[in-house]
């Protein structure tokens, strides 16, 4: 499965594997870099979703005249 095909939750998953593994620091190089190399497309790829997601949310958001209504998120307790 390629990395612009995997979900946001399955990317996160396969970075956090990633990190997990460098931060053991006992990949030989050349396995470090193809790691890293990964890991960066991941990190491109799930920002570029939030994006998306955050655009998503902005257009539910619209008032009836159809600006956007960004309101302050606040965290009910």
């Amino acid at each position: 499965m390629s990395e612009k095909s995997k979900s946001f939750e399955q990317s996160m998953q396969r970075l956090d594997e990633i990190v997990k593994k460098m931060e053991q620091g006992d990949l030989p190089l050349e396995q470090a870099l193809a790691l890293f190399s990964e890991g960066t497309e991941l990190v491109k790829n799930c920002s570029a979703m939030l994006d998306h997601a955050e655009l998503e949310v902005v257009k539910l958001m619209k008032t009836a005249d159809g600006t956007p209504a960004e309101t302050e998120y606040t965290r009910d307790e």
